[in-house]
């Protein structure tokens, strides 16, 4: 990306922080950025571009925390759920964007995915289903938190450490 590219995508990054997808248009773009909207298609041809580029990062930034994570503790499904559920609740609006629709794996960077899913599938001794299994526990569990669909005195840590245990039990 151009610099200027860079620029646009760091404002629509803080204006989706901020206040939500909804709240991310283009013109909304173009005025935190001082410019007229039509100056926004020379370096990304629509808002779905934009949004893809704020989805790479946020699959980019998930594969680092979930490979430090791993590298802290190897093999450990409590340190990978941990790293991603705190990565998702610091970026609640991002990670909504990113998981609450369908993914364009197409326009993501090549191998972005895969390196993401990679901790996991590793501390899955590479069973794709499992590996599955635990994806959607995991994002079941942050979405339901996200969106405050837990009651007030449910022991989350417990529902967590449940969970994990039924797909590695040990």
């Amino acid at each position: 990306m151009t610099p200027r590219a860079r620029e646009i995508a760091a404002a629509a990054r803080t204006l989706l922080e901020e206040s939500g997808p909804a709240a991310l248009t283009l013109r909304a773009l173009a005025d935190r950025l001082g410019i007229k909207a039509p100056s926004l298609y020379k370096h990304f041809p629509d808002k779905h571009a934009v949004e893809v580029e704020l989805m790479a990062q946020m699959l980019e930034e998930t594969a680092a925390a979930l490979e430090a994570a791993e590298e802290r503790e190897p093999g450990s499904l409590p340190a990978l759920a941990e790293a991603y559920r705190t990565y998702a609740l610091a970026h609640p609006h991002l990670y909504c964007l990113a998981t609450e629709r369908p993914l364009p794996r197409a326009a993501l960077p090549s191998g972005l995915e895969d390196r993401a899913a990679m901790p996991l599938m590793r501390a899955c001794d590479g069973d794709l289903d499992t590996a599955r299994s635990v994806w959607a526990f995991a994002h079941g569990m942050v979405i339901l938190e996200i969106h405050g669909r837990f009651p007030d005195d449910a022991d989350l840590a417990a529902a967590w450490k449940r969970g994990l245990k039924a797909f590695h039990p040990q």
